[in-house]
């Protein structure tokens, strides 16, 4: 049997938490979670189910992982948000998997995305495949602020693992909403350090095509209401952060 570290990393996940950790019962052998800083009781919960609990302030989605990877005491990292839950086909396939004895260094999962408790089948939302289980003696995450992934060598091939991760986006079409936005202020400064200008039509322009790479090239047409709603975030979030950039690189030049 491979014993398996189950990492969270965290800010204000009191209503999301719980249903987390518990998924991760009979599998993860101890579960280390990175919070950043949260206000509400995410640091207390998990610390009553048993998990280890370190507080550090957030610096990008990338490092905080890997700094909760570095924690693990196992080979074998399960990376696994606050706001998500192992399905049951999942949690049965990770059992099989470690009761035999883990012999790959990758696995790949699918994620089924729910936006208000709706589970999205386009907008680029699903299967999602999102690489969660590896060996960090061979993978591990690149440090980027946004966009972060799990980067091994290109001679390893992922795994495929039977069963999806449920991660819940949102309750409400607001708390949606003010995550993109969030995501759009991070995005600015890594647009910022990687231009040395943005023009004063960009924001809308790259605005547009994230609206029609999602409506129209990622089916969120076929979404309904839920799909414009995802895709006009898509669009304000977009432009929000190329002009939160330009911002930025004109309060750099005129320093």
């Amino acid at each position: 049997m491979t014993p398996i570290s189950a990492v969270i990393i965290s800010r204000n996940e009191e209503k999301n938490i719980a249903r987390c950790i518990k998924s991760l019962e009979g599998i993860a052998d101890e579960i280390i979670v990175v919070d950043s800083e949260s206000t509400d009781k995410t640091a207390e919960i998990c610390q009553s189910m048993g998990c280890r609990v370190v507080s550090r302030p957030f610096s990008g989605f990338g490092a905080q992982r890997q700094f909760a990877t570095s924690l693990a005491t196992n080979r074998y990292i399960l990376s696994i948000d606050a706001d998500e839950v192992l399905s049951p086909a999942l949690r049965n396939s990770l059992i099989n998997l470690k009761e035999k004895g883990l012999d790959h260094r990758v696995y790949r999962f699918s994620r089924m995305n729910f936006y208000c408790e709706r589970p999205i089948l386009h907008c680029g939302w699903y299967p999602d495949p999102q690489i969660r289980l590896f060996d960090k003696s061979y993978a591990t995450w690149d440090l980027r602020d946004v966009f972060e992934k799990v980067i091994f060598p290109d001679s390893l091939q992922p795994r495929d693992v039977e069963g999806d991760i449920l991660h819940y986006r949102c309750i409400t079409s607001d708390e949606y909403h003010e995550k993109m936005m969030s995501h759009a202020l991070i995005g600015a400064n890594v647009i910022a350090a990687t231009n040395s200008s943005v023009g004063p039509l960009t924001p809308t322009i790259k605005g547009l095509k994230s609206w029609l790479h999602y409506y129209i090239g990622k089916g969120g047409i076929l979404d309904g209401a839920e799909g414009r709603a995802i895709c006009r975030d898509e669009y304000l979030a977009t432009k929000k952060a190329y002009k939160t950039a330009r911002q930025i690189i004109k309060d750099r030049k005129g320093k």
